[in-house]
């Protein structure tokens, strides 16, 4: 299992999903839109590759270029993901040097 997504990691990460569900229903957006529009808000040039395989969920990533989140949004979700700190690492220490990062 991937450090991240372990059961003691889920709990602690709970406090970003809140965050993103709490924007969302601020927005009257899905929790996916609200990170797809925070993605697309980054740089011009970023482009998020979701990936599904279903159709309803691939209607809803498209529907995120609907979703517009104002500097003063984005500040607050900037300043409010700092004080989250994620546990867990991303990949365990096998794959971390299989990747070559």
């Amino acid at each position: 299992m991937l450090p991240r997504y372990t059961e003691e990691a889920r709990k602690a990460n709970q406090s970003l999903l809140e965050l993103l569900y709490n924007f969302a229903e601020r927005k009257n957006a899905t929790p996916a839109q609200i990170a797809l529009a925070w993605v697309l808000a980054q740089k011009p040039w970023i482009v998020p590759i979701p990936g599904t395989t279903k159709t309803h969920r691939l209607e809803e990533n498209l529907d995120a270029i609907s979703v517009e989140l104002s500097a003063q949004e984005l500040q607050e979700i900037k300043s409010a993901s700092k004080q989250i700190q994620i546990m867990g690492e991303r990949y365990t220490e096998q794959m971390e040097k299989s990747t070559g990062l």
